[in-house]
């Protein structure tokens, strides 16, 4: 079971350029093999919408920090080595395919392929409407991006036809450090984990409820077969626990990896962290 560390921004964390520092490489040490950046471009100050992952809402008001997501794991990466640097949840459908696309593969050949993007949807009408994008079809919207983006990774030459974009032959250089860079679709309903199944090279829900996972993975990877697909292909990032029994159930799941929220607002809660994300893999096993 591989340990992904997601900082808790909003939540007392700071954005410092010294704090993170010792965040990453406190997560480099203690065995995480990856770090998660999650993004809103902007929150509404009068929420009119429900955060879906809670009864609560969101957990931190609209004010807390939230970096950019590239930009963050950019810093992290020259101050790494080895951690892999993901996106939980890059909202694709808010930026253009082709300068993400250019971000992206920047990142990834600077980083000797460590990206991984964790994409989704969003969920906030109010934010689509504070950048003049539809909140409608979103979900399509997301596949023809992904499509145009890794017609970018891969081609040295190429246009694209679409609905939502279009372009002429184009050069997009450099290109990611490897043949592509790997998309986790995100989302929690039904028709995320068939789009995963489809077109992810991962899964990256975030449901909690375990009876509910077992269910969105049985979508996926049944939608991965009539896809023509080898579901044991697609690697599958879910919200982790420190709880041995937990970590059972994910292994039983087929889950690749799990990521956890930094519990407290200081660097050394990542070494207690790991200490105990350790030892629930090590009495799991």
């Amino acid at each position: 079971m591989k340990i992904g560390l997601i900082p808790a921004f909003g939540g007392g964390i700071s954005t410092t350029p010294e704090f993170v520092t010792g965040v990453v490489r406190a997560a480099e040490r203690n065995g995480f093999d990856s770090l998660w950046a999650g993004e809103h471009v902007v929150l509404p100050v009068h929420q009119y919408t429900e955060y879906p992952g809670s009864q609560g809402g969101l957990a931190a008001p609209s004010s807390a920090p939230l970096p950019d997501p590239l930009e963050w794991l950019s810093y992290a990466a020259g101050k790494t080595d080895t951690l892999l640097l993901g996106t939980a949840i890059l909202l694709v459908t808010l930026h253009h395919p082709l300068t993400l696309a250019k971000r992206l593969a920047t990142l990834d050949s600077l980083s000797a392929g460590r990206v991984r993007i964790g994409v989704g949807i969003g969920w906030n009408p109010q934010e689509y409407g504070a950048l003049g994008v539809p909140f409608e079809a979103r979900g399509s919207r997301l596949e023809e991006y992904i499509a145009a983006m890794r017609t970018l990774w891969h081609e040295s030459e190429r246009g694209f036809e679409g609905k939502f974009v279009s372009f002429e032959p184009v050069y997009s250089s450099p290109k990611p450090h490897g043949p592509s860079i790997p998309v986790l679709i995100g989302g929690d309903s039904d028709a995320a984990a068939r789009r995963a199944g489809r077109i992810g090279d991962g899964y990256f829900p975030f449901e909690r409820n375990r009876e509910r996972l077992g269910e969105l993975l049985t979508i996926m990877r049944t939608a991965a077969e009539k896809a023509d697909r080898d579901p044991s292909a697609i690697e599958v990032t879910v919200r982790g626990s420190t709880r041995p029994e937990a970590v059972e159930q994910f292994e039983a799941l087929g889950v690749t990896r799990m990521t956890v929220f930094m519990s407290g607002p200081d660097v050394d809660s990542i070494d207690e962290l790991g200490a105990r994300c350790r030892a629930a893999i090590g009495s799991a096993s």
